[in-house]
């Protein structure tokens, strides 16, 4: 008997260890879909906890602030995994109420139903808990009603369909297909929306407007991730874009924006494969526009350059500002100074994103592979807004670039508020005017 005993405690000891080793493995699954989700990057305010929610997020309606996602009682501690469920995938919070699209339960309505199980594991049991109520949005009436979102859900947000993306011949198109349609919701981002806010493409199989470019929000374009060479990633081969996701920087071109916090949040922590198959699916997608050319290099501004002539409108100040770094063949220096000849980014209809970081500046995060940052500073204090236009056109209209002129009063508009909160003794001649 007594043997029997110590064989029984045995058995039941080694199916607990047995349990718990499982239990580890599926939180260490849900920690890695959470970065493959970059659920970190809007969960998380400025200097707060990881996941305690607060961060402020500019949509056409207002300000919507994120929520606190920990296992604490005022995140999700008292959430079931069936109440998790309907909040990621249906866009239903526990007391009933809709959330707002800008959380991408849309594209999550994808996500399968064991990595649900996993990144409930990992938001349960691998997340510390922070006590931080959730903020009140900033979001006038009648807006901010949340019955008309269950309307809305019902008119645009799909039906749950674990996995459902188009299967592909090759395992890791369908992969990168799952990553990007799904957990990694690039189309909140990247897809052109309605006025109604929807997506008007959730999938490839929906249409050219996936991953097509997205209109201006926070001062950034979110750009084409189509086939097109223009400004879209036609041009990109897979390997450069893997090295772009792993690094936030290529030989092409380099991360700004809200990218930025995807690279240094999410894109570094994925497996090579998974950066791989995410980067041929997007490869696989066709060009919005079936006219859509290769980049052809114009070498007339380098030369001119070369000869010391700067006629051009905005060549002095890119020579003053810019040559140093970005050097006058437009040709920059590899993963250091992005190439300004045949960035896609320059190249787009709108010229909102080139015009901020000229007045912002910018900062390349750093990463594992890549630990350096390297910080483009701003330049709205010294170059008045007509200077920034001309520099602006310049630049995507020299070295073979065909980017459409911008208008001073453009550049005005988005240095807007930050003039605002500037004395008059401040500003002097730089406004322009």
């Amino acid at each position: 008997m007594k043997a029997l005993v110590i064989a029984t405690l045995a058995l039941l000891g080694s199916a607990s260890l047995h349990a718990a080793e499982v239990d580890q493995a599926l939180v260490k699954q849900g920690e890695y879909l959470a970065r493959a989700g970059d659920c970190v990057a809007c969960h998380t305010a400025k200097g707060g906890q990881p996941f305690a929610g607060g961060l402020p997020m500019e949509t056409p309606i207002g300000v919507i602030y994120s929520t606190n996602i920990t296992p604490d009682q005022s995140g999700i501690g008292g959430y079931s995994f069936e109440d998790f469920d309907q909040a990621v995938r249906h866009g239903v919070a526990k007391n009933g109420s809709s959330l707002y699209p800008a959380m991408p339960f849309p594209s999550y309505a994808r996500v399968s139903d064991a990595d649900m199980r996993a990144l409930y594991a990992y938001f349960m049991q691998g997340v510390a808990p922070v006590a931080r109520d959730n903020q009140d949005s900033d979001i006038p009436w009648p807006l901010s009603m949340r019955w008309p979102l269950s309307i809305w859900r019902w008119m645009f947000a799909p039906s749950v369909a674990p996995g459902a993306v188009a299967a592909d011949s090759d395992p890791l198109v369908s992969r990168g297909a799952y990553l990007v349609e799904g957990l990694g919701h690039c189309g909140a981002c990247h897809t052109p929306r309605a006025l109604t806010m929807q997506e008007k493409a959730l999938s490839a199989t929906d249409g050219s407007s996936f991953l097509a470019g997205s209109a201006p929000l926070e001062g950034w374009i979110a750009k084409n991730l189509r086939g097109d060479h223009k400004d879209g990633l036609g041009s990109w081969s897979e390997a450069q874009l893997v090295q772009f996701l792993k690094t936030g920087r290529s030989d092409r071109s380099a991360v700004f924006g809200g990218m930025s916090d995807v690279v240094e949040h999410s894109m570094q922590y994925m497996s090579d494969q998974d950066l791989t198959a995410i980067a041929r699916y997007l490869k696989s997608l066709p060009a919005s526009d079936p006219k859509d050319q290769p980049h052809v290099y114009d070498k007339q501004v380098a030369d001119a350059l070369w000869k010391g002539d700067d006629s051009k409108p905005g060549a002095s100040v890119y020579i003053d500002n810019c040559a140093a770094c970005h050097r006058t063949d437009g040709h920059g220096y590899t993963r250091v100074f992005p190439a300004l000849a045949g960035n896609p980014v320059l190249q787009s209809a709108d010229a909102t994103s080139l015009i901020h970081i000229v007045l912002k500046g910018g900062t390349l995060p750093a990463t594992h592979t890549a630990p350096s940052t390297i910080t483009m500073p701003p330049f709205a204090w010294r170059l008045s807004d007509q200077e920034v236009a001309d520099v602006v056109n310049f630049i995507r209209s020299s070295w073979g670039n065909q980017g459409a002129a911008v208008k001073a009063a453009e550049v005005a508009e988005l240095r807007g508020n930050d003039l605002q909160s500037r004395s008059s003794d401040d500003l002097g001649p730089m406004t322009g005017k």
